[in-house]
C-alpha cells in the first residue's frame, strides 16, 4: 500500500521502513503511528521478510509525539482519547506479537516515543550521534505506553531514574543500561545495520519465528507451565523440515536452503 508518513522497501530479504518526516524530527503523530503499524504487520505477515529495520529520515530518529497533536487533545472527548490511544498502544504491542525481528537503526535523537520505539525492537544499533531520553515530564506528560518496553530493557531502578530526571543521555550511555546493542560511528550505520539484520535473516525462519514465540509468550508465565510451553515449540522444532535442511547442511559443509516450515 501507498503511505504517506513513512517509506517502505523491501532489500532482499529485510524490509526497512523509515519514519518519513525529516523536517518534524520524525515525530509519531496519529498517522505516522497509523502507518508504522500497518508498515511493520506488512513485513510481518510477507515470508519472504525475514528482518525488519526501523530507522528515521534526516538527522533525527523520531522526536516522539507530536505536540500539534497533543493540542487538539484538549478539545476531544473522553471517548476520542481514549480510542486514538488505543491506536498508539497498537504499534507498541507488536513488538510481543509479531514474528519477524525488528531491528531499530538510531540515526539520531530519538526522545519519549522515540526511546520506546528502540525499546520495542528486538535487536538496536545506534549512531555516536544519537540521544535517547524519557523527556515527557518536561511537558507535563507521563511515559504511560512506553514505559513497559523501557522498564524490560533497563530494569525497574533505572527505569525510575530515567522517566524521574528526563534527561537526555548518549548512545554509549543507552549500551551502558541495555537499552541499545551496539554503538557505531554515524557513517557506518547503516552498513552495520544491514549486516545484522542479513545475518538474522540466514537462520531458518522457523527457527526464528519459535525463538520469539518462546520468548514472549513464557515470559508472564509460572515457570513449571513454561516449560511445557517449551517442550511443546521443541516438539514443532524437532519436526521440522528446517531441522532437518539445517542438521544436513552442516554435515554436507554446505549453506542451507531454509523451507521456513
Amino acid at each position: 500500500m501507498a503511505y504517506e508518513s513513512i517509506l517502505y522497501e523491501e532489500i532482499e530479504n529485510v524490509a526497512k521502513i523509515t519514519l518519513n518526516l525529516p523536517e518534524m524530527r520524525n515525530p509519531l503523530t496519529q498517522d505516522s503511528t497509523r502507518e508504522l503499524t500497518l508498515a511493520i504487520r506488512e513485513a510481518d505477515q510477507n515470508p519472504e521478510i525475514r528482518a525488519i529495520i526501523l530507522t528515521g529520515a534526516g538527522t533525527a530518529f523520531s522526536a516522539g509525539g507530536n505536540l500539534n497533536d497533543f493540542k487538539k487533545n484538549f478539545q476531544k472527548t473522553a471517548p476520542e482519547l481514549y480510542f486514538e490511544g488505543r491506536e498508539s498502544t497498537e504499534l507498541f504491542k507488536l513488538g510481543a506479537e509479531v514474528t519477524t525481528p525488528l531491528i531499530a537503526s538510531v540515526n539520531g535523537p530519538a526522545l519519549g516515543g522515540g526511546t520506546g520505539l528502540v525499546a520495542m525492537c528486538h535487536l538496536a544499533i545506534a549512531s555516536t550521534e544519537a540521544k535517547l531520553g524519557l523527556t515527557e515530564l518536561r511537558l507535563g506528560l507521563v511515559p504511560f505506553v512506553i514505559m513497559p518496553w523501557v522498564r524490560r530493557s533497563v530494569g525497574d531502578r533505572k527505569m525510575m531514574e530515567l522517566m524521574l530526571t528526563a534527561e537526555i543521555f548518549t548512545a554509549e550511555q543507552a549500551k551502558e543500561f541495555n537499552l541499545v546493542h551496539r554503538v557505531v560511528k554515524p557513517d557506518e550505520l547503516e552498513a552495520e545495520t544491514m549486516k545484522l539484520a542479513r545475518q538474522v535473516a540466514s537462520f531458518s525462519p522457523l527457527a526464528v519465528k519459535l525463538s520469539l514465540d518462546a520468548f514472549f509468550t513464557t515470559e508472564q508465565m509460572d515457570l513449571l507451565k513454561s516449560f511445557d510451553y517449551l517442550t511443546t515449540l521443541r516438539l514443532v522444532s524437532f519436526m521440522s523440515e528446517d531441522l532437518k535442511e539445517g542438521a544436513s547442511a552442516f554435515l554436507e559443509k554446505r549453506r542451507p536452503n531454509w523451507a521456513g516450515k
